[in-house]
């Protein structure tokens, strides 16, 4: 289809009067009964369900076109774009991997002028309109491979964005920096020449060290997560900056978590206090465990450590303003299932495990135990052995 044929009148009526439908069911009632290609209707209303959540904004507007679901699962969701684009400023941007444009959209609102580059034709078509729709006259647009643009511009940028490919030939997740595509490491002296500040979105999978170790320019990473859990990676550098030990700050959108900001530094130089556990336990934020914080989370609140590997924290005083969940002990269990029957018997209790034996799946199982209810049961390894805790989160 060409774009032109997604604004007819009649495609778009329909789009819109079947928005709460069933899909599949569309394409049976409607086949044959339509002046448009039914398929690509259904398409949209699909794709519009599937990301209503996730891009509110453009869901709410009926001009938007939507691509193939793939490049709708590795954008970026409203929240964290918006929470990327927060003190970005200046006259000129660009994003070279611009894919569905949501960060680019975003980021361009502090810039004068923004360029979008995206190799695909389909994506590039179809996000070079949503953007003119949504930013008259705000983009440059270039369908091709970003750095080929950036290597013979005359530009200079007070912000390069980019969103590296994270899947190889065969589809295979990949974990390190040089292995996506476009390779930023390769090109870092380009970017650096290039630009005032750079900015990279990579995989809540990358490494945080190794990422380190690949571009050692690189002065802050923010690990950023939505309710507790950990959706992006992002790698800054800022020409102005002075050098220092690396800044990890661990940011937490929708929790009213407190933001948990470190050097390596201190990470490397912090001592862990170890003790049995006491009349709470602590499980910080996933993206303060993603961060490697393990040793600093203890000294940082006060807190002593079940085990090295354990990562869970206890405390005889109530912990205050803490970024991570509290749980009150109420018991340590033998992990038996007569006893658990009787402390739960309508068989609910969440069930977790940190460094325990076995996961949690196996745990519920073995006690015939369903997730639900005010109950928690924690499995954890302490520094005299293996233990269940029968909890109540602290809210």
């Amino acid at each position: 289809m060409h774009i032109s044929d997604f604004h007819s009148a009649e495609f778009q009526q329909f789009v819109q009067d079947h928005l709460q439908e069933d899909p599949a069911l569309l394409l049976l009632k409607y086949q044959g009964k339509v002046n448009f290609e039914l398929k690509a209707a259904v398409q949209q209303i699909a794709a519009r369900q599937k990301v209503a959540k996730k891009l509110p904004e453009w869901t709410g507007n009926p001009a938007i076109i939507y691509p193939a679901s793939i490049s709708l699962e590795q954008c970026s969701s409203e929240e964290t774009a918006k929470f990327k684009a927060e003190g970005e400023s200046g006259k000129l941007m660009i994003d070279l991997t611009g894919g569905f444009g949501v960060d680019a959209y975003f980021l361009s609102k502090g810039f004068e002028k923004a360029v979008y580059c995206e190799q695909q034709e389909e994506l590039f078509q179809i996000s070079s309109f949503n953007l003119k729709q949504l930013a008259p006259g705000k983009f440059e647009f270039y369908q091709g491979d970003g750095l080929a643009l950036l290597k013979e511009t005359k530009l200079h940028f007070d912000l390069i964005y980019a969103d590296p490919a994270r899947r190889g030939k065969g589809n295979q997740k990949l974990y390190k920096i040089q292995d996506c595509e476009p390779d930023l490491v390769s090109a870092w002296d380009l970017l650096t020449l290039k630009s005032d500040r750079i900015l990279l979105k990579y995989s809540p999978m990358l490494d945080i060290s190794q990422a380190l170790e690949e571009i050692p320019a690189i002065q802050r990473i923010t690990v950023l997560s939505v309710k507790n859990e950990v959706k992006e990676l992002l790698l800054h550098w800022d020409k102005q900056a002075i050098n220092q030990s690396p800044q990890i700050t661990v940011q937490d959108l929708g929790s009213n978590m407190p933001e948990f900001s470190f050097s390596t530094e201190e990470e490397e130089q912090a001592l862990s206090e170890f003790g049995e556990a006491e009349k709470y336990l602590i499980e910080p934020l996933s993206g303060i465990l993603k961060a490697g914080a393990f040793k600093l989370f203890g000294k940082r609140f006060g807190l002593k450590k079940l085990e090295k590997n354990s990562h869970l924290y206890t405390s005889f005083e109530t912990p205050k303003n803490i970024p991570g969940r509290v749980f009150e002990i109420l018991e340590e269990i033998p992990p038996k299932k007569q006893e658990l029957k009787k402390r739960f018997p309508n068989g609910k209790a969440n069930v977790l495990t940190r460094n325990y034996a076995s996961g949690s799946e196996e745990l519920k199982k073995k006690f015939g135990l369903k997730d639900g209810g005010e109950d928690y049961l924690i499995g954890t390894k302490t520094q005299s052995g293996f233990k269940i805790f029968w909890c109540k989160r602290v809210k």
